[in-house]
Order: C-alpha cells, then structure tokens, then sequence
C-alpha cells in the first residue's frame, strides 16, 4: 500500500492518479491519498489530516511506502513560517513512518541542494558532494529536510529513506524564482559566466516518484536526482524564450540583490540568485540506468513554463503580463541607471582627487 501526503494538488495529485490507474479498478484501496481536504481523485482511500500533526500516524496503518510531497515551496510565505512548517512536516512524516513501522520513506527536496557555481562541471555527478549556502530561503529548507532524512536513517535502522531531487519545476502552478526569471522582459546574466539550464517538468516528477516507489529503486546514500537529461545553453533559453540577456557583474546583480531582499522588495536572496545565473546541472544517472526516462526535454520544459507562467514581478506579487512586464522594464531601467550614475560618481572622484 503507497500512501501520499500533499495529494489534493500539485505533484502529490499527479502521482496518485499515476497510481490509481497503475492499479486498476480492483486496486482503490491500495493507494492512500492524504491531504487536509479531501480532493477530487477517487478511487483511492482518502484520509483527512495535517502532516504536521503527529494524529498523521493514525493514517499509515498497513503502508509499505510513504510518499512525501506536502512541501510548502511558494515565494509568497513568509520564510520564517515557511521554514517551520517545512522541517515541522518532514519531522512528523518520518517520526509517524517509524512508529508505524512503515518500511519505506520517500521525501522530495532539489538539485539545489549541490549548490550552484560557476567552476561547478556539467553535469555534476549524482554522488557529487553537497555544497549549498544554506539560509532562510527555500534552499535551507531542503538542506534541514535532507540533514533529518540522515538522522532518521541512523535513529530508525528499520526505516528506509529515499530522497528525491528533481532540477528546478516547471508546468502548470509553479510560481517560483525560476517562472519569474522568465517574467521578465530580459534575461539576467553574469558577466563571464555561462549558463547551463536543468529543468524538471512536474509530470517528469511524478512519473519519476512513481518508478521510485513501483521498482524500490533507491539511490547511492539514499539519494536520486530527476530532471531533463542534459542541459540547455544561455542562447537556446534565449531562442527559446524569446528574450534578450541583461549582463551585469557579479558583484553588483549579488549586491542590488541582497539589499532589496533585506528591504523586503524581492523574495529570492543573493544566495539564491545564483541558481539563476550559475550552473546546476546533475547527472541522473540511477533513475536511468534503472529504466526511466523524462517526456520533457529541456526546451520542451522551459516552453512548457513559458505556456503556464501568468507573469510575475520580482516585488514578490503576481502581476498580469503587460504590468509585470512594465515594472520589470522599469526595474531595469533604475538598475542600469544606478549603476550608471554610480559610476559616474566614482570617475569624477577620481578625477578630482588627481
């Protein structure tokens, strides 16, 4: 029996239904699907609760594998909530799985957790070592989520579990860094870096989860990455999209991004711009060799987020696409200006001080 949590919306959605119709009519109570209300799947056993609340046990009776998707990754929460909610579910799901004696836990984080550079190879090895800079972003809740997937492993010897990264998603309802990336009228790149794109369709996710829990395939620590095969260049996302790169150094895309994300003007950190700008392509070798294969490819994924994106500001709000697109441009605009009168400022000092 596979239980799911998240399994109203989003991926936890997409993978019961995968499992539902793998199972056939004759299987409606092999799949548990759990969410706080009750969504619109049938044929499956839906059992209402929070998967932050330890009653969650109540519902793994009989379960062999616990599928964790009820991951909170929107721009929108406040990351301080965000962050306790996050590790609060993750903790309540392997806690619950051990006290139940479900064999088999299956929780889902991201590439990002590799780190994003710009010396980083591509594509980095699925055993690469994990070198993220950790913080209050999204990005820090993935690194708790695997840090307690390690303590459960050590507490729980019983327990086996497996953790999934998929590359950044795109498809219908992802509202991230990444959408909002492509919201914007240009391209934001750094000088002397190329860009390498990874994408994960979230039906690719699905699909992928489905594989991990049919075949019990899990990876070398426990670990398994899921995405499009290869990588997609800086100019094949830009024939892609359409858009035209908007180049600045380092120093000063990380530096204006750092001060309007502490003045509360953007949701993403300085840290996690790089995922934007830095390679973080991973080698998915093990769902592979075992098989699998992703419908998308990485220009089909970034047409597929082109397709669902309604436009996004970087302010952190969603916005219709000609208004995003104004205060994007405008946004912009400043930027360059700064910069500009920035440097204006710095040559007449000079100039006055010879």
């Amino acid at each position: 029996m596979v239980a799911v949590t998240g399994a109203a919306s989003g991926v936890g959605r997409l993978l019961v239904e995968r499992l539902r119709a793998a199972a056939g009519s004759a299987g409606a109570d092999r799949t548990v699907a759990i969410d706080r209300e009750r969504g619109d799947t049938e044929g499956v056993a839906w059992r209402l609760a929070d998967v932050r609340d330890p009653r969650l046990a109540g519902c793994l009776p009989g379960v062999d594998v616990l599928v964790h998707t009820d991951v909170d990754r929107s721009l929108e929460t406040p990351a301080k909530d965000r962050r306790a909610a996050n590790i609060r579910a993750a903790q309540t799901v392997l806690t619950a799985a051990a006290a139940e004696r479900v064999p088999r836990v299956v929780l889902v984080t991201s590439t990002m957790v590799y780190g994003a550079d710009p010396a980083n190879p591509v594509p980095l090895p699925e055993d690469a070592a994990l070198t993220p800079e950790a913080g209050q972003g999204l990005l820090g809740d993935f690194v708790e989520i695997e840090d307690l997937a390690c303590r459960a492993r050590r507490a729980h010897p019983g327990l086996s579990v497996t953790v999934v990264r998929p590359a950044p998603l795109v498809g219908p309802g992802i509202d991230s860094a990444l959408s909002r990336h492509f919201a914007a009228p240009r391209l934001l790149t750094v000088k002397g870096v190329a860009q390498r794109w990874q994408f994960c369709h979230v039906d690719d996710l699905a699909g992928a989860l489905e594989h991990v829990v049919r075949t019990g395939l899990d990876g070398k620590d426990g670990a398994l990455a899921v995405g499009c095969d290869g990588s997609l260049d800086q100019a094949g996302a830009e024939r892609v999209s359409g858009l035209r790169p908007f180049e600045l150094p380092a120093n000063v895309a990380f530096g204006a991004t750092h001060r309007l994300h502490r003045a509360g003007l953007t949701p993403a950190s300085a840290g996690e711009l790089k995922y934007l700008v830095y390679p973080c392509v991973v080698d998915c070798a093990a769902l592979r060799a075992s098989g699998w294969e992703p419908a998308y490819d990485n220009e089909a994924a970034l047409r597929a987020l082109l397709d669902a994106r309604a436009g996004h500001a970087l302010v952190g709000r969603p916005l219709g696409r000609k208004e995003a697109t104004i205060t994007a441009a405008s946004a912009a605009g400043a930027a360059v200006a700064a910069i500009g009168t920035a440097a204006a400022v710095r040559h007449l000092r000079k100039r006055r001080k010879g």
